[in-house]
Formats: structure tokens, sequence, C-alpha cells
């Protein structure tokens, strides 16, 4: 159920999405002004060989340097903290504000920051006006924007398969009946492995690497663009788990769980991987699982 407290989705704050973000918003408030320029009451934007033409670029390229600036300051925060929708339309609504203030402030008559005088123009009827422009050019190109990388994020939905909704010849055994099946947006099967090949899946910005060992017991890896996010949810109820920011293991492969003096780590039963580490917001579940197989002789 959609809730404003929910954290947000990661395709809303990744580097890549972030500069095509930047990049439509831009191209649309420059379409928007353009078209808006002859209906506009209390504004001394214009096109031309003007002075007013000169501070209308000006402050165009200052409002987009303070939403790239903002951008990027949201994409460094989530590396390290997470936001809800609350508080992500609170930070969008906090570009409109200032960049609305900005206008108002180099338009107001006798203002020490006065750059064109607008006579007769109050600072509310300013700032009104700069508010309805500013969250046009601003907060349509989000929405637009978020509404495109939620559909391509759908396409890219690993999912997990059971065999046992499958009609085959070839009897199938309980231990191998997980398939791990990934598509690309086409919808085209790129890879399918049974889960009790599988290592861990490493998440590389917008892609995910898949860790699998094939038929000959050799370490091999499948890059596709994709989320952690959506595999994690993807997997919910399997033995694959979230252990950090960049990693999901597959729990049944885990040789040795031992405490270190940053935290966990995980130690996989193939000599070729390094051990992986395991945070404070993932160890619980982590242990929980991991004390389960245990129980249940899986490891």
């Amino acid at each position: 159920m959609f809730s404003l407290e929910n954290k947000i989705p990661d395709y809303l704050v990744g580097k890549y999405e972030m500069l095509l973000t930047c990049t439509f918003t831009a191209f649309f408030a420059l379409v928007f002004m353009v078209f808006s320029i002859p209906f506009s009451h209390n504004s001394w934007f214009e096109l031309g060989t003007s002075q007013a033409f000169g501070f209308t670029v000006i402050f165009f390229m200052i409002a987009l340097f303070v939403v790239i600036a903002s951008k990027i300051l949201m994409y460094k925060y989530t590396r390290h903290h997470s936001l809800t929708f609350y508080e992500y339309i609170l930070w969008d609504l906090a570009e409109v504000v200032a960049i609305s203030l900005l206008y108002t402030l180099l338009s107001l008559e006798g203002d020490a920051l006065g750059v064109i005088n607008l006579k007769g123009a109050s600072f509310s009827t300013l700032f009104g006006s700069a508010l309805v422009y500013c969250f046009v050019s601003l907060v349509f190109p989000y929405l637009i924007s978020g509404m495109y990388f939620a559909i391509l994020d759908k396409d890219n939905t690993i999912r997990l398969m059971k065999y046992t909704n499958v009609v085959s010849d070839e009897p199938v055994t309980p231990r191998t009946e997980d398939k791990i099946t990934l598509f690309d947006n086409s919808g085209e099967m790129k890879l399918s492995v049974s889960s009790s090949n599988l290592y861990y899946i490493e998440s590389d910005d917008n892609y995910i690497k898949v860790w699998y060992s094939d038929n000959k017991g050799d370490l091999k890896q499948y890059m596709l663009r994709c989320r952690l996010k959506t595999v994690e949810e993807s997997f919910r109820g399997s033995s694959l788990v979230r252990c950090h920011r960049q990693y999901i293991i597959n729990i049944d492969k885990v040789k040795v769980l031992r405490k270190e003096k940053e935290g966990y780590e995980l130690v996989l039963d193939n000599d070729l991987i390094a051990p992986i580490p395991v945070t404070k917001t993932y160890s619980a579940n982590v242990l929980s699982m991991f004390n389960d197989a245990r129980i249940n002789n899986r490891i």
C-alpha cells in the first residue's frame, strides 16, 4: 500500500536517472518559458537582443545550476541514507521556493538585489506568480521522468520461477526446482540458472552482476541493467537475502559467518569469492536466515 512514509525507489535517485531528469527539466522549462513569455504578467523575461534577454539567460542558467546542485546533493545523501516520498516531495518543493524567491528578489522595485524593477509589483504578487511558473517548470517534468523510469524499472524485473509450474518430461528434484530467470526490456530471457548454483548478486550503479557456477563448476558472472532493490523484492521468501547496500547473497552458499571489528562477514563455499560484508541494517535478517539454513541442514 502506498504511503508518503515509504522509501522512494532507487530509480528516482540513480546517477543516470538524475542526469536525464535534469536534462529533460531544462528542456521542458526552456520550451515553457518561450511559449509563456507573451502571456506573462509581472515578468521581465524577454527574447531578442535587449538587456532583459541577457538577464533572462543568466537567470535561466542560475536556476538550472540550483536544480543540478540540489540533485547532486540528493544523490550523495541517498548513498548513505534513505528518503521517504514525503521527504523527496519536500526536497523538490524547496527547489521551487528557492528559485521563486530568487526571481522575486531580482524583480522587486527598490530592492538592493533588484536587477530589473517591475514598478507597482508587490512581493506577494511576484512571489505567487513565480511559484506557479516554477511549479510547472520543475514538478511536471519531475513527474513525467519518474513515471518513465518506473515503467523501465518494471520491465527490468527479475523473476523467481518455480519449475513445479512448468510441464516437463524430466523429473525435477526439490533442490533444483527453483530457477532464477533474467529478462531484458523486450521480455526476452537472457539467463536462467538454478538457485543452487547462484552465489551472490552485486550492484554496479544501475546494473547488477550475477555470480554463479556453470555446469563445469567454473565461476561466471552475468551483467544486466537492473537495480538491486528490484532483485530484493522479487526474491523475497527465497534463499536470497540482502546483506549490504551492494550485495544480495544466497544463504545456502554460505560456508562461514564470522564476527569482525567492522561487523559480520560471509565466506561463501568458493575460494575465488572474497568475503562479503554484512552491514548493521541487514545483520539481524542475515543471522536469522543463516540459523534457519543450519537447522534445516541446507548448509
